[in-house]
């Protein structure tokens, strides 16, 4: 059975923070709300907790994951970003996008686009999220938590701890979570795609 956590959405408990951080550490795979919507989190060299997320979503090698960054400095670990490139992420961010990026070293093969060797980051907007980061110390290996069977992702934390209560080993809640997932840019070439419109304003990348 997965823990429930409930955490205050503006002052998030140390204490739960902690729990949370622990559990990832072990190996362990939770449910976390974000500025967008609920996503699948893990630690980032977890094989074990990728392929279950794979499992639970029914994604294929070629699906982009993301790893979720508390600011610049961590992001600018994990992917190659120019100065203009930069400029365009950094006047949306910390926001509701994912970008696409090539990965630079020091992300785990197994995590890689087949053939572009790219991966997805993002910066989110959300304490609950900022407060899991600091305390982890690294990216949240993520996935937008949208079942096969959904067409939209779920936005209750007692609802997915109904749904997946054998299939992750701790679900976060901090009140209402959004419904929509993140726009995704691919900025793989140097010029911006808009590879899928959701909770952030595409416009400025059109």
């Amino acid at each position: 059975m997965a823990r429930f956590y409930d955490v205050h959405p503006e002052d998030p408990q140390p204490r739960a923070i902690a729990q949370i951080v622990d559990l990832v550490r072990s190996g362990g795979l939770i449910a976390y709300p974000t500025d967008s919507c609920y996503a699948l989190g893990a630690q980032l060299g977890n094989k074990d907790a990728l392929d279950r997320i794979r499992t639970i979503r029914h994604l294929d090698s070629k699906h982009h994951f993301t790893l979720v960054c508390k600011d610049f400095a961590q992001l600018g670990q994990f992917v190659q970003v120019d100065n203009d490139v930069f400029r365009s992420i950094k006047a949306v961010t910390p926001g509701s996008y994912t970008f696409i990026l090539p990965a630079t070293k020091e992300v785990p093969r197994r995590l890689l686009h087949p053939k572009k060797k790219t991966v997805g980051v993002r910066i989110p907007d959300n304490k609950v999220v900022q407060a899991l980061l600091a305390e982890l110390g690294e990216p949240l290996l993520s996935s937008t938590l949208l079942l096969p069977d959904q067409e939209q992702p779920l936005t209750q934390g007692w609802e997915i701890k109904e749904r997946l209560d054998h299939e992750v080993d701790g679900v976060v809640d901090s009140g209402d979570c959004g419904a929509e997932p993140t726009t995704v840019i691919d900025f793989s070439s140097g010029v911006a795609e808009i590879v899928r419109r959701g909770m952030g304003d595409p416009s400025r990348f059109e």
